[in-house]
């Protein structure tokens, strides 16, 4: 397929054609990337401002399988029963398996482990109620049968859980405690990022809670009521006080490459069978700790 620039001109490549063919701006770029999309003949970069008269040309484009294979990776069971298990994601590890990225995930990890997982979320997605980023650490829910999955997904959904985290951000928070409401939606300006806007966004609240201050930084403690993507890491961005080490909305120096300080210490839910409130806490990682010790040594 070859299509001729006429206008949309200093348009983006990615946006145009997602819009034009209707593929997920992922698969433009992943097309781009592959050298399967070009631009007068030559392949061309996803940021590329369109020109009068340039000729791209569309190659075809076979989807990638994806299929998820069991993998004898370590876990740390906090808990399990006949329902639910509550295991503390380490540093680095997808949750589950994307194009691209179906090996070493929490998912695969789950499959060796148990025989026993939910189904409702599909194939890619046993047992995941809900998910961290891949370089959050702490505790997650998982469901072992369909009925848990439903009735802890709707404790969620009511706000009904308990999720705390511990972060060490960028800056000297003044205030005791806040709470930020504010909107969040995917950025017009790179859809791999969320951002606060009003543009086809959803309501977005974390509280907030300081614990320590350094020269400068702060040690906060957070508590989510709503679940959005990224949701403390774009927040602490919006308020200018992003987490440190976080690598998309950090914006300030890497101090390494082991992991944002953002820890999922605390979780708390009615248990699906007995309705019986459980909550568990764990202890910061090392690669937490380790950047800890940086700030407490003020050697920032």
């Amino acid at each position: 397929m070859e299509i001729v620039v006429s206008e949309d001109i200093n348009t983006r490549i990615d946006s145009y054609l997602s819009e034009r063919l209707e593929y997920s701006r992922s698969k433009v770029v992943k097309m781009i990337s592959d050298g399967i999309i070009l631009v007068n003949g030559k392949v061309t970069k996803n940021s590329y401002t369109l020109k009068k008269d340039d000729v791209i040309t569309v190659g075809e484009y076979i989807e990638e399988e994806m299929n998820v294979e069991p993998e004898n990776i370590p876990l740390d069971i906090f808990y399990e029963d006949e329902d639910v298990i509550v295991v503390n994601k380490p540093n680095g590890m997808v949750v589950h398996p994307a194009i691209g990225n179906n090996h070493g995930t929490l998912v695969n990890a789950l499959l060796y482990y148990s025989k026993n997982l939910s189904s409702i979320n599909g194939e890619f997605r046993p047992g995941i109620v809900h998910r961290i980023d891949a370089y959050t650490t702490g505790l997650l829910m998982v469901a072992k049968n369909n009925k848990a999955h439903e009735i802890l997904s709707e404790q969620l959904s009511k706000k009904e859980t308990t999720r705390r985290y511990i972060a060490l951000v960028w800056g000297v928070i003044k205030e005791d405690t806040a709470t930020i409401d504010a909107p969040i939606g995917r950025d017009n300006n790179d859809r791999k990022k969320m951002a606060v806007t009003s543009i086809n966004s959803k309501d977005a609240v974390t509280h907030l809670k300081v614990l320590k201050r350094f020269k400068d930084a702060t040690l906060i403690e957070l508590q989510l009521e709503t679940g959005r993507t990224h949701q403390i890491r774009v927040h602490m961005n919006y308020i200018n006080h992003p987490v440190v080490n976080d690598p998309v909305y950090g914006r300030r120096k890497m101090i390494d490459n082991s992991g944002q300080c953002l820890h999922a210490f605390q979780i708390g839910f009615n248990h699906p069978t007995t309705n019986k409130y459980m909550e568990f806490k764990c202890d910061l990682p090392e690669c937490f700790k380790n950047i800890l010790n940086k700030f407490e040594e003020e050697d920032i």
